[in-house]
C-alpha cells in the first residue's frame, strides 16, 4: 500500500459509522453480508448506509458482488491488513518482520 492509499483509506475510516460498517464486515467473515442487513444493524435509512458503502469500495476497503437480487458487502482482508502494515513498515527499523506478532520496538535490538 502506498501513502495516497493509506490516506484515501484513512479518511474514508475517519466516519464513525464506515468505521463501524469496516468491524461489522470483519465480523462477518469472507460470506459478507446483504446491504439491507449492514443497514439494519446501523440503524441507518438504505439511501444513507448505500453512501457510506460506496465510500467504504471506493477506498478498496470493502467489495460488493450481486446474489440473486442482493448485493452482498465483504471486507478486502488484503487492503486492511496492507494498511496496518503501512503503519508498521518502519518497525524496529526493519530488523523484524511487522506480520510476527512478536514484533515490537521493545523487543527488537534496535
Amino acid at each position: 500500500m502506498n501513502e495516497m492509499q493509506a490516506l484515501d483509506a484513512f479518511a474514508s475510516l475517519s466516519q464513525e459509522t464506515r468505521l463501524r460498517i469496516v468491524r461489522l464486515l470483519v465480523i462477518a467473515g469472507p460470506d459478507g453480508m446483504p446491504a439491507g442487513a449492514v443497514g439494519d444493524a446501523m440503524g441507518a435509512s438504505s439511501s444513507r448506509i448505500s453512501f457510506h458503502l460506496s465510500h467504504l469500495e471506493r477506498a478498496g476497503l470493502i467489495q460488493s458482488r450481486r446474489e440473486a437480487r442482493s448485493i452482498i458487502y465483504s471486507a478486502v482482508y488484503p487492503a486492511l491488513s496492507g494498511l496496518i502494515e503501512f503503519l508498521m513498515r518502519d518497525c524496529c527499523q526493519g530488523r523484524c518482520d511487522p506480520a510476527d506478532t512478536k514484533c515490537a520496538p521493545e523487543t527488537c535490538s534496535v
